[in-house]
């Protein structure tokens, strides 16, 4: 399967699930080409981009898990 050039941006509303979000991130660690958090205290959030390369499916298992997790918004951006 062709590898595809990704945009994920993360949105972690609730403290205790960036300790999940990070694990879920290590699974596709061999993806990511690129990372950038940032914790913005006065709205109580925190930001995380990514950049990955990989299969259309690897994007979806990423984008589903983290869909799952309560306090988390996520959005791809995929190249075709």
């Amino acid at each position: 399967m062709e590898n595809r050039i990704a945009v994920v941006a993360v949105i972690i509303s609730d403290p205790e699930a960036s300790g999940i979000v990070n694990e879920i991130l290590h699974e596709y660690r061999d993806h990511v080409l690129g990372r950038q958090g940032i914790p913005y205290r006065e709205k109580g959030v925190s930001v995380i981009s990514l950049i990955l390369d990989a299969p259309q499916e690897t994007l979806n298992g990423l984008s589903g898990k983290l869909g799952m997790v309560k306090g988390v918004k996520s959005k791809v951006l995929v190249t075709k």
